[in-house]
């Protein structure tokens, strides 16, 4: 089953227990969804009966966060395989991970994890890119993290990392705005900036979400995924869609929801504001 995004017509969701129905008995107007993959990396089951039947009406994008691009241990083997399996049943639009580590050789901590911003880690990082994108025999999306801390270590900006990561291994960004302004706020650096600093002609999804703001006492915003996109992500989203050469490559833009997830109406008018916001942009271009 092939599939294809428009250039800036690609608008998805990510697809959760609470929308199964709506999925199923209905018509959801999006171009595709988006699964976490270890959720479905399984034999069998009702997970992958309900992926079966949504892939038959919209293409699909596996979504990782165990692959643990960043672990100096190397990639597990029985992971990658199981990963291919459902690539392989799936046909997906793009297989993604993020640019994080999640275990050590004996335990997966199923949190994702900062790098040093270092050669050497940057090294690893590639290999590890390398091996996985041999074993799926494809080009892998790599998503760009929300931070809470840095190391003393760091020689490298966060954008300058994955700038050189893609150049090194041919593999393509998940740009996920709210991680981007999350982090400038919780380290003070200037979300354009970063976004000046990124190769954007590797961007091939983007994600927006909403996080948890400043409790008090704390001036650092979590990366929940369990409130609306606030008005500033907004603005960044549109910066980027004025950034984003379109014509030239496809980019699919989707909204993630993972906590106090409301009845896919209310997901839908937010997916309603980022069509609206890059058609503005395009209609000005």
């Amino acid at each position: 089953m092939a599939h294809s995004i428009k250039p800036f017509g690609g608008f998805g969701l990510g697809l959760r227990r609470q929308h199964f129905a709506d999925f199923l008995d209905g018509d959801v107007p999006v171009d595709f969804v988006e699964v976490i993959s270890e959720n479905y990396m399984v034999e069998g089951g009702r997970m992958l009966r309900v992926l079966d039947q949504v892939r038959e009406k919209h293409p699909v994008i596996i979504h990782g966060v165990s692959m643990s691009i960043g672990s100096a241990h190397g990639l597990d083997t029985d992971y990658l395989a199981k990963l291919k399996r459902l690539e392989q049943r799936v046909d997906p639009l793009w297989v993604s991970d993020h640019l994080c580590w999640t275990r050590t050789s004996a335990h997966n901590s199923h949190d994702l994890l900062p790098l040093p911003l270092t050669a050497e880690a940057l090294d690893v990082v590639c290999g590890n890119i390398d091996q996985a994108q041999h074993a799926l025999g494809r080009a892998m999306l790599f998503e760009n993290p929300s931070s809470y801390l840095t190391f003393p270590e760091d020689e490298l900006t966060e954008w300058e990392f994955l700038t050189e990561m893609t150049r090194r291994t041919g593999c393509y960004l998940l740009l996920d705005v709210n991680n981007i302004y999350v982090s400038a706020q919780n380290h003070g650096f200037s979300a354009r900036e970063y976004l000046a600093g990124l190769s954007l002609d590797r961007v091939r999804q983007i994600h927006l979400a909403g996080h948890t703001p400043p409790q008090e006492g704390s001036g650092i915003r979590i990366d929940t995924h369990d409130h609306d996109v606030c008005d500033e992500v907004w603005e960044l989203y549109a910066e980027v869609c004025r950034m984003l050469d379109t014509a030239k490559t496809p980019v699919a833009t989707m909204i993630e929801r993972d906590g106090n997830i409301p009845p896919i109406a209310e997901v839908l008018t937010e997916l309603d504001n980022a069509r609206g916001i890059a058609g503005e942009v395009l209609e000005l271009a």
